[in-house]
């Protein structure tokens, strides 16, 4: 399996999935299509699919053009079912534990709302891509989800092996990581963490993809039981409440005005 990682937009990221004993492969969650469309052709792979993580724009936008610029390939569509009347080109609404077969890939469905209602992420082996639901060191904006959602999502990816590699959709990971230091800056491996992003970041280098193990060690939306986070939050909200869930919703409440 070869994951091919195309910059879109300002700040978004899509992906090829091939698979390499067939060349066949899946485009992630396009922004755009001329860059996709470029890169197929560079890598010389055979799209199969579109494969949408949810429905905003920012994931969707180049789904049209691609669709009918290889419209002799009669590319399939998958996004989850709730999103069958917001994603173009939508041909099959999936939902959790469905599969998906790419030339000799499997991919499994999850469903991870909070972000969206209608939020997947497509599992291949120990491949991760998770759109907007999960960043290094920080999580998606609760647009129409809740908080319980979201929390019971980032659970659910928490469990997956900790050698899971995270795809997602943004390069947010520097300011994530600098706001994850105002609420645990007693955390060496988040320190160290953000140092490395910086350096990353200041000779252009992307910072995809990340690990499950290191979303537990350093990402403050997966940190809800850590004493130092909880302390500090109490500091400011003396009221708050020490379960899972507040913690998580207090936090994201801070990083929406960071």
């Amino acid at each position: 399996m070869q994951v091919v990682q195309i910059p879109l937009l300002r700040d978004n990221y899509g992906y090829l999935v091939v698979c390499e004993d067939t060349g066949e492969a899946a485009v992630i969650d396009p922004s755009e299509a001329e860059p996709v469309l470029d890169r197929i052709e560079i890598e010389k792979v055979t799209p199969k699919a579109i494969l949408n993580t949810h429905h905003h724009r920012d994931h969707t936008g180049g789904n049209s053009g691609i669709i009918e610029r290889l419209a002799r390939r009669r590319l399939e569509g998958y996004g989850h079912r709730q999103d069958k009347d917001r994603i173009p080109g939508l041909t099959h609404p999936v939902d959790e534990g469905d599969k998906i077969t790419i030339g000799r890939l499997k991919a499994q469905v999850l469903f991870i709302p909070g972000h969206t209602t209608g939020h997947a992420a497509y599992l291949f082996g120990h491949n991760l891509f998770c759109g907007d639901t999960l960043f290094t060191a920080g999580c998606g904006r609760l647009f129409e989800g809740t908080a319980e959602q979201m929390h019971a999502s980032l659970r659910k990816l928490m469990h997956l092996p900790d050698d899971t590699l995270v795809y997602y959709g943004h390069e947010y990971t520097q300011k994530n990581l600098e706001f994850a230091m105002t609420i645990e800056p007693g955390n060496s491996k988040l320190s160290d963490r953000l140092e490395r992003a910086r350096a990353m970041r200041a000779r252009g280098l992307p910072t995809v993809p990340s690990t499950i193990a290191e979303e537990k060690e350093t990402n403050p939306f997966l940190r809800w039981n850590s004493r130092e986070i909880q302390e500090n939050l109490q500091k400011q909200f003396p009221n708050l409440a020490l379960n899972p869930v507040s913690v998580f919703e207090q936090i994201r409440r801070l990083k929406d005005q960071f």
